[in-house]
């Protein structure tokens, strides 16, 4: 999508209109964009594609753990956690418990894992007890092993901290990949006569999916690594944080710690206090100046993530977080990121976003048979088009540059390299000129 070299390699290009150096600008990182860090967005795209289509797959792996034949009155959660103690060999408080949603499902006694990202889950069969797994779970959503590795793949490659550069890297660039091509259609290719079959199914594809590309962008960064940090201050600037319950006591609480029958009581307090949701997970106090936490984790339409914060020794309601009264933008962002996820919608979300997936993925592979098929012809460098542009808007476009680099650090490392590429290809055209 690039126009041929109006000068000579190496030296100053004739002098042109600023809005066609600007195009060719814009063509060169769009070809850029498309040749490095298409790849990162490929091998998101294809895992994200295999995640939102294996809930199922899940559940049908796993029916053992998930779900019994029992549909009896539930034992009291205390009971439950203590056949799971006595499964581990250990009296340590779980982290969590999530109570059966419904009869015939089991109940989730978790455990804190030091040595993984995921925690230990025990599956107990809320009507006699029984010990129906010992799985590794992750997660608001509560992923089991097969999806935890998919997730795993889909947000660092397996490689843990440092691995989560390639889909940061990848979510700092897809927008500006998706607004360079449609201002180069619109520019160059809206009106053509004749375009190039691969060319014509490349921009039509990008053009369905652009505000697609600019969603996912946008919700991938939010729980990125140092872009993700920047959002959130921004965030608290802007009282856009998501509300939570505050759990710190004004007086630490005495003996409150390795009372397994608090939990029963908890989520007693939290049923009289508004929690209504099936689907919830009670958290105790880790330290004598904590509260207990009860709060609803169903986040598909309607979305139910009310908390509240429990005294255990006053066995009062010192705290809550109603979904209702979220600020409005803190409510998008709830929905983009659930939406991100495929749980907002259900089934129709998530064949939504397979279907984006793969539109996604043949768009990247048009692109590069596109670079293939004119990779022999001479196009016109960034540093080509930089040398052409007026001192004035060099300098906006610095300011730009710098100013999205302060909030992606790695979009800025990124274009480093691509200006080094592009400088040392320019080089080598100069001596072999």
């Amino acid at each position: 999508m690039s126009r041929k070299d109006s000068g000579q390699a190496g030296g100053r290009a004739t002098p042109v209109s600023s809005q066609r150096t600007l195009l060719d600008l814009l063509t060169r990182l769009h070809l850029y964009i498309g040749l490095f860090i298409g790849p990162l967005i490929l091998i998101a795209a294809l895992t994200g594609v295999i995640y939102v289509l294996t809930p199922e797959i899940e559940d049908g792996l796993y029916s053992e753990q998930l779900t019994t034949g029992n549909t009896g009155p539930a034992k009291p959660l205390a009971e439950q956690i203590r056949a799971a103690q006595q499964f581990i060999h250990s009296d340590e408080l779980p982290m969590a418990v999530r109570p059966a949603p419904t009869p015939g499902e089991t109940t989730r006694v978790i455990f804190k894992d030091p040595a993984k990202d995921s925690n230990r889950g025990i599956f107990i069969d809320p009507a006699n007890l029984e010990i129906k797994g010992d799985l590794d779970v992750y997660g608001t959503s509560g992923i089991l092993p097969f999806r935890i590795a998919i997730d795993f793949f889909h947000r660092h490659l397996l490689l843990g901290h440092y691995g989560r550069i390639y889909s940061e890297v990848a979510a700092s660039w897809m927008w500006i990949g998706a607004l360079t091509g449609c201002i180069l259609w619109f520019v160059r290719y809206r009106r053509a006569r004749k375009v190039e079959p691969v060319r014509h199914k490349h921009n039509l594809i990008g053009l369905w999916i652009a505000l697609g590309m600019l969603f996912f962008s946008a919700t991938g960064l939010t729980w990125s690594n140092w872009a993700g940090e920047r959002i959130n201050i921004v965030r608290q600037q802007l009282n856009w944080v998501t509300p939570s319950v505050n759990r710190t006591l004004a007086e630490p609480a005495s003996n409150n710690l390795a009372s397994v029958d608090m939990f029963d009581t908890t989520l007693q307090l939290a049923r009289e206090n508004g929690i209504v949701a099936n689907k919830l997970e009670i958290r105790p106090a880790m330290s004598a100046n904590q509260s207990w936490s009860v709060a609803e984790i169903d986040r598909a339409w309607p979305t139910q993530v009310d908390a509240v914060s429990v005294d255990p020794a006053t066995l009062s309601v010192i705290d809550a977080a109603r979904f209702a009264d979220y600020p409005l933008v803190a409510k998008m962002i709830r929905w983009g990121i659930d939406a991100h996820m495929g749980v907002l919608f259900g089934l129709p979300n998530r064949l939504l976003l397979a279907a984006f997936g793969c539109a996604l993925i043949v768009l990247i592979i048009y692109g590069y048979r596109l670079w293939w098929r004119h990779r022999s012809q001479r196009k016109t460098l960034m540093i080509e088009s930089w040398l052409q542009l007026p001192w004035p808007t060099r300098a906006r476009l610095l300011m730009v540059v710098a100013l999205l680099s302060a909030f992606m650090p790695l979009l800025g490392i990124s274009l480093i390299g691509f200006v080094m590429i592009d400088y040392f290809r320019w080089r080598y055209l100069a001596r072999t000129a």
